[in-house]
């Protein structure tokens, strides 16, 4: 399986890379600057370079033809301003969604954020984060040419991964390791059953694949 991930050196990006290359599956992650792509290639993914903030649709289905799965796992990141919570958050993930539908790319994972919500109230950055990550799933959410999946995990940490998480439609607020972020992603990939899902994890009890496993056959 070929595996395109917008957002290729992100933190949860690259996690998932190596467990992507560990399975032997065919990763490729989507960078903006060409210094990343050492990083990647440790990882055992091809870099592909490409500015999704200024990229068309046509550019960016040109290197999502032939992928069997997308992975949507950019963001602005914490220390950007409102102005890129708009053009990556939200317009990003709408242009990559685009794109995989122009490329006939059916099964499309999105990494979301819990509270996220285009109603979001607030003048916060956070608050206009949480409402682009919002009204990015809505549009996703009503195209009927993907097959995707939405992952809303909640605080994000460092920590070693456990390997059991809370996997859920609404698992209230928790924090939740990017190495655990990194193995659902790579277990809903496995699972087209979740297409449709729009999903909340947080650590927990269960394991990884059981957790996939049970919320598939809800």
């Amino acid at each position: 399986m070929r595996i395109v991930i917008a957002g290729g050196h992100g933190q949860i990006a690259l996690r998932l890379e190596r467990l992507l290359a560990a399975r032997g599956e065919e990763a490729a992650g989507i960078i903006r600057h060409a210094e990343q792509g050492d990083d990647l290639r440790e990882a055992g993914a091809e870099p592909v370079l490409l500015d999704l903030e200024s990229a068309s649709p046509e550019e960016v289905a040109a290197h999502l033809q032939g992928a069997d799965a997308a992975v949507f796992a950019a963001g602005a990141g914490p220390g950007s301003g409102t102005a890129r919570k708009d053009t990556v958050d939200k317009g990003a993930a709408i242009l990559f969604a685009d794109a995989a539908v122009r490329a006939g790319v059916r099964r499309h994972v999105v990494v979301s954020s819990m509270g996220a919500d285009p109603a979001h109230q607030g003048d916060d950055v956070f608050d206009v984060y949480l409402r682009a990550k919002g009204a990015a799933d809505a549009y996703i959410q009503n195209l009927d040419a993907l097959d995707w999946t939405i992952l809303r995990p909640g605080t994000l940490t460092n920590d070693p991964g456990t390997g059991l998480v809370r996997l859920e439609a609404h698992t209230g607020r928790g924090r939740v390791s990017r190495d655990d972020v990194a193995a659902v992603l790579a277990e809903l990939l496995e699972t087209p059953a979740t297409a449709g899902l729009t999903l909340e994890l947080i650590g927990g009890s269960t394991p990884v694949s059981v957790a996939v496993k049970s919320v598939a056959g809800n």
